[in-house]
Protein backbone atom coordinates (compact mmCIF):
# COMPACT_ATOMS: atom_id res chain seq x y z
CA UNK A 1 0.00 0.00 0.00
CA UNK A 2 1.14 3.83 -0.86
CA UNK A 3 1.85 6.53 1.74
CA UNK A 4 -1.39 8.39 -0.33
CA UNK A 5 -3.48 5.27 -0.47
CA UNK A 6 -2.85 4.62 3.17
CA UNK A 7 -3.92 7.98 3.68
CA UNK A 8 -6.77 7.98 1.28
CA UNK A 9 -8.20 5.02 4.10
CA UNK A 10 -7.41 6.71 6.68
CA UNK A 11 -9.53 9.82 5.59
CA UNK A 12 -12.39 7.51 4.87
CA UNK A 13 -11.87 5.53 8.28
CA UNK A 14 -11.77 9.71 9.66
CA UNK A 15 -15.48 9.87 8.18
CA UNK A 16 -17.18 6.88 9.67
CA UNK A 17 -14.81 7.57 13.42
CA UNK A 18 -16.81 11.04 13.03
CA UNK A 19 -19.73 9.58 12.07
CA UNK A 20 -19.69 7.74 15.43
CA UNK A 21 -19.09 10.48 16.83
CA UNK A 22 -22.47 12.46 16.00
CA UNK A 23 -24.53 9.38 16.17
CA UNK A 24 -23.23 8.83 20.08
CA UNK A 25 -23.92 13.21 20.34
CA UNK A 26 -27.47 13.16 18.62
CA UNK A 27 -28.27 10.15 21.21
CA UNK A 28 -27.44 11.65 23.95
CA UNK A 29 -29.52 14.88 23.21
CA UNK A 30 -32.18 12.48 22.41
CA UNK A 31 -31.92 10.94 26.18
CA UNK A 32 -31.60 14.33 27.68
CA UNK A 33 -34.69 15.24 26.04
CA UNK A 34 -36.52 12.84 27.05
CA UNK A 35 -35.04 11.22 29.83
CA UNK A 36 -33.90 14.62 31.50
CA UNK A 37 -30.24 13.58 31.30
CA UNK A 38 -26.84 15.04 30.73
CA UNK A 39 -26.36 16.25 27.24
CA UNK A 40 -22.77 15.43 25.51
CA UNK A 41 -20.55 16.80 23.08
CA UNK A 42 -18.00 15.12 20.81
CA UNK A 43 -15.34 14.90 23.02
CA UNK A 44 -17.73 12.97 25.50
CA UNK A 45 -18.97 11.12 23.03
CA UNK A 46 -15.63 9.99 22.40
CA UNK A 47 -15.43 9.50 26.40
CA UNK A 48 -18.30 6.82 26.73
CA UNK A 49 -16.62 4.42 25.12
CA UNK A 50 -14.15 3.81 27.75
CA UNK A 51 -16.23 1.20 29.49
CA UNK A 52 -18.20 -0.51 26.31
CA UNK A 53 -16.61 -4.23 25.14
CA UNK A 54 -13.23 -4.03 23.41
CA UNK A 55 -13.29 0.03 24.30
CA UNK A 56 -9.82 0.34 24.02
CA UNK A 57 -9.40 -1.39 20.63
CA UNK A 58 -12.46 0.70 19.37
CA UNK A 59 -11.21 3.87 20.78
CA UNK A 60 -7.73 2.87 19.41
CA UNK A 61 -9.39 2.94 16.08
CA UNK A 62 -11.40 6.05 16.10
CA UNK A 63 -7.60 7.78 17.16
CA UNK A 64 -6.47 6.58 13.94
CA UNK A 65 -9.38 7.31 11.87
CA UNK A 66 -9.93 11.04 13.15
CA UNK A 67 -5.99 11.64 13.18
CA UNK A 68 -6.17 9.91 9.31
CA UNK A 69 -8.79 12.64 8.85
CA UNK A 70 -7.18 15.30 10.30
CA UNK A 71 -4.08 15.21 8.42
CA UNK A 72 -6.48 14.61 5.29
CA UNK A 73 -8.12 18.46 6.32
CA UNK A 74 -4.32 19.92 7.18
CA UNK A 75 -3.15 18.43 3.90
CA UNK A 76 -5.81 20.28 1.72
CA UNK A 77 -5.09 23.38 4.01
CA UNK A 78 -1.55 23.35 2.76
CA UNK A 79 -1.51 21.84 -0.66
CA UNK A 80 -4.65 23.30 -1.94
CA UNK A 81 -5.32 20.18 -4.43
CA UNK A 82 -8.50 21.80 -6.02
CA UNK A 83 -6.48 24.82 -6.34
CA UNK A 84 -9.14 27.22 -5.09
CA UNK A 85 -6.32 29.12 -2.83
CA UNK A 86 -6.42 32.10 -5.22
CA UNK A 87 -9.69 33.81 -4.39
CA UNK A 88 -10.92 35.35 -1.23
CA UNK A 89 -13.37 32.09 -0.70
CA UNK A 90 -10.64 29.52 -1.88
CA UNK A 91 -8.59 31.07 1.32
CA UNK A 92 -11.58 30.97 3.34
CA UNK A 93 -12.17 27.20 2.57
CA UNK A 94 -8.50 26.69 3.78
CA UNK A 95 -8.48 28.33 6.39
CA UNK A 96 -11.84 26.13 7.46
CA UNK A 97 -10.28 23.21 6.68
CA UNK A 98 -7.09 23.87 8.73
CA UNK A 99 -9.87 24.82 11.66
CA UNK A 100 -11.04 21.20 10.83
CA UNK A 101 -7.86 19.55 10.92
CA UNK A 102 -6.64 20.78 14.20
CA UNK A 103 -10.21 20.25 15.91
CA UNK A 104 -10.03 16.76 15.17
CA UNK A 105 -6.71 16.33 16.05
CA UNK A 106 -7.50 17.06 19.37
CA UNK A 107 -10.25 14.80 19.15
CA UNK A 108 -7.64 12.07 17.94
CA UNK A 109 -5.51 12.85 20.92
CA UNK A 110 -8.61 12.18 22.96
CA UNK A 111 -9.44 8.99 21.88
CA UNK A 112 -5.85 7.87 22.04
CA UNK A 113 -5.11 9.05 25.25
CA UNK A 114 -8.56 7.42 26.90
CA UNK A 115 -7.55 4.13 24.86
CA UNK A 116 -4.28 4.35 27.10
CA UNK A 117 -6.33 4.66 30.09
CA UNK A 118 -4.66 7.59 30.51
CA UNK A 119 -7.60 9.86 31.69
CA UNK A 120 -11.10 9.58 31.81
CA UNK A 121 -13.96 11.71 31.61
CA UNK A 122 -16.52 12.16 34.58
CA UNK A 123 -19.75 10.36 33.66
CA UNK A 124 -18.99 9.54 30.15
CA UNK A 125 -20.79 12.52 28.75
CA UNK A 126 -18.37 15.76 30.18
CA UNK A 127 -16.23 17.24 27.19
CA UNK A 128 -14.57 20.61 25.98
CA UNK A 129 -16.54 22.84 27.97
CA UNK A 130 -13.61 23.36 30.26
CA UNK A 131 -10.95 23.33 27.74
CA UNK A 132 -12.71 25.53 25.62
CA UNK A 133 -13.05 27.83 28.43
CA UNK A 134 -9.53 27.71 28.87
CA UNK A 135 -7.95 28.68 25.54
CA UNK A 136 -10.48 31.35 25.39
CA UNK A 137 -9.10 32.40 28.58
CA UNK A 138 -5.84 32.49 27.62
CA UNK A 139 -6.73 34.07 24.09
CA UNK A 140 -8.39 36.85 26.09
CA UNK A 141 -5.14 37.03 28.35
CA UNK A 142 -3.06 38.44 25.08
CA UNK A 143 -2.84 41.48 23.48
CA UNK A 144 -5.92 42.57 21.93
CA UNK A 145 -7.31 39.53 23.08
CA UNK A 146 -11.40 40.37 22.72
CA UNK A 147 -10.56 40.94 19.06
CA UNK A 148 -9.47 37.77 18.71
CA UNK A 149 -12.20 36.07 20.59
CA UNK A 150 -14.42 37.94 18.38
CA UNK A 151 -12.69 37.06 15.32
CA UNK A 152 -13.14 33.17 16.31
CA UNK A 153 -16.70 33.91 16.76
CA UNK A 154 -17.22 35.49 13.58
CA UNK A 155 -15.51 32.19 11.90
CA UNK A 156 -17.85 30.07 13.67
CA UNK A 157 -20.83 31.81 12.52
CA UNK A 158 -19.29 32.07 9.45
CA UNK A 159 -19.07 28.13 9.42
CA UNK A 160 -22.94 28.08 10.94
CA UNK A 161 -23.49 29.94 7.73
CA UNK A 162 -21.83 27.76 5.41
CA UNK A 163 -23.86 24.54 7.56
CA UNK A 164 -27.04 26.18 6.69
CA UNK A 165 -26.46 26.70 2.78
CA UNK A 166 -25.27 23.34 1.97
CA UNK A 167 -28.38 21.93 3.92
CA UNK A 168 -30.41 24.83 2.03
CA UNK A 169 -28.73 23.98 -1.52
CA UNK A 170 -27.66 20.06 -1.04
CA UNK A 171 -24.90 20.79 -3.15
CA UNK A 172 -22.43 18.76 -0.53
CA UNK A 173 -23.76 16.10 -2.97
CA UNK A 174 -21.33 17.15 -5.58
CA UNK A 175 -17.94 16.11 -3.23
CA UNK A 176 -18.79 12.50 -3.40
CA UNK A 177 -17.11 10.83 -6.51
CA UNK A 178 -18.43 10.81 -9.52
CA UNK A 179 -21.65 8.31 -10.73
CA UNK A 180 -22.60 7.56 -7.03
CA UNK A 181 -25.89 6.50 -6.65
CA UNK A 182 -27.70 9.28 -4.31
CA UNK A 183 -31.17 8.66 -3.56
CA UNK A 184 -33.53 11.45 -2.37
CA UNK A 185 -33.66 9.86 0.76
CA UNK A 186 -29.53 10.18 1.49
CA UNK A 187 -29.50 13.76 0.44
CA UNK A 188 -32.45 14.76 2.54
CA UNK A 189 -30.84 12.85 5.93
CA UNK A 190 -27.30 14.69 4.89
CA UNK A 191 -29.65 18.51 4.54
CA UNK A 192 -31.01 17.59 8.13
CA UNK A 193 -27.66 16.61 9.52
CA UNK A 194 -25.81 19.82 7.94
CA UNK A 195 -28.93 22.24 9.23
CA UNK A 196 -28.52 21.17 12.57
CA UNK A 197 -24.73 21.71 13.14
CA UNK A 198 -25.93 24.97 11.33
CA UNK A 199 -27.70 25.52 14.53
CA UNK A 200 -25.06 24.56 17.13
CA UNK A 201 -22.48 26.24 15.14
CA UNK A 202 -25.26 29.55 15.23
CA UNK A 203 -24.98 29.13 19.11
CA UNK A 204 -21.53 28.39 19.85
CA UNK A 205 -20.83 31.74 17.81
CA UNK A 206 -22.82 33.81 20.38
CA UNK A 207 -21.17 31.91 23.12
CA UNK A 208 -18.26 33.26 21.96
CA UNK A 209 -19.19 36.62 20.67
CA UNK A 210 -20.66 36.92 24.36
CA UNK A 211 -17.34 35.82 26.20
CA UNK A 212 -15.45 38.68 23.70
CA UNK A 213 -18.26 41.71 24.60
CA UNK A 214 -17.70 40.64 28.13
CA UNK A 215 -14.30 40.06 28.18
CA UNK A 216 -15.53 36.65 30.44
CA UNK A 217 -13.85 33.51 29.09
CA UNK A 218 -16.85 31.38 31.32
CA UNK A 219 -19.27 33.25 28.88
CA UNK A 220 -17.73 30.34 26.30
CA UNK A 221 -19.13 27.08 25.48
CA UNK A 222 -19.00 24.55 22.89
CA UNK A 223 -21.82 21.99 21.81
CA UNK A 224 -22.54 20.58 25.56
CA UNK A 225 -23.44 24.08 25.95
CA UNK A 226 -25.57 24.51 22.84
CA UNK A 227 -27.35 21.50 23.31
CA UNK A 228 -27.96 22.34 26.96
CA UNK A 229 -29.29 25.74 26.17
CA UNK A 230 -32.09 24.72 23.76
CA UNK A 231 -32.82 22.27 26.32
CA UNK A 232 -33.49 25.12 28.86
CA UNK A 233 -35.75 26.77 26.55
CA UNK A 234 -39.79 26.28 25.75
CA UNK A 235 -40.49 23.64 24.32
CA UNK A 236 -36.81 22.31 24.53
CA UNK A 237 -37.84 18.64 24.92
CA UNK A 238 -39.14 18.56 20.99
CA UNK A 239 -36.31 21.51 20.58
CA UNK A 240 -33.24 19.15 21.85
CA UNK A 241 -35.05 15.76 20.67
CA UNK A 242 -35.08 16.87 16.99
CA UNK A 243 -31.79 18.38 17.35
CA UNK A 244 -30.32 15.40 18.33
CA UNK A 245 -32.41 13.82 15.59
CA UNK A 246 -30.40 16.22 12.93
CA UNK A 247 -27.00 15.09 14.66
CA UNK A 248 -27.60 11.61 14.21
CA UNK A 249 -28.57 12.25 10.59
CA UNK A 250 -25.07 14.19 9.73
CA UNK A 251 -23.56 10.86 11.32
CA UNK A 252 -25.51 9.10 9.30
CA UNK A 253 -24.31 10.89 5.94
CA UNK A 254 -20.68 10.66 7.10
CA UNK A 255 -21.19 6.73 6.71
CA UNK A 256 -22.09 7.78 3.45
CA UNK A 257 -18.98 10.24 2.88
CA UNK A 258 -16.79 7.38 4.42
CA UNK A 259 -17.93 5.06 1.73
CA UNK A 260 -17.94 7.60 -1.29
CA UNK A 261 -16.23 10.63 -0.31
CA UNK A 262 -14.14 12.43 -3.57
CA UNK A 263 -10.82 12.04 -1.60
CA UNK A 264 -7.45 13.88 -2.86
CA UNK A 265 -4.50 13.20 -0.72
CA UNK A 266 -1.47 15.08 -2.01
CA UNK A 267 0.94 15.06 0.83
CA UNK A 268 4.02 17.45 0.70
CA UNK A 269 7.14 16.49 -0.15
Amino acid sequence: MTTRTGATALARLGFAARGVVYVIVGWFAIDAAFRGGKVGDNQGAIASLVDEPFGEILLGVMAAGLAGYALWRLTEAVTDPEARGGTAKGAFRRAGHAVSGIAHVILAWTAARLALHAGKAAGGRAGGEDSAQDWTAWLLGQPLGQILVGLVACALLAAAVQQATKAWTGKFVRDLSPGTPVPDHVCTIGRIGYGARALVFTLIALFFAAAAYASDADEAGGMAQALGTLQRQSGGQLLLGLTGLGLIAFGAYSFVEARWRRISVDLPG
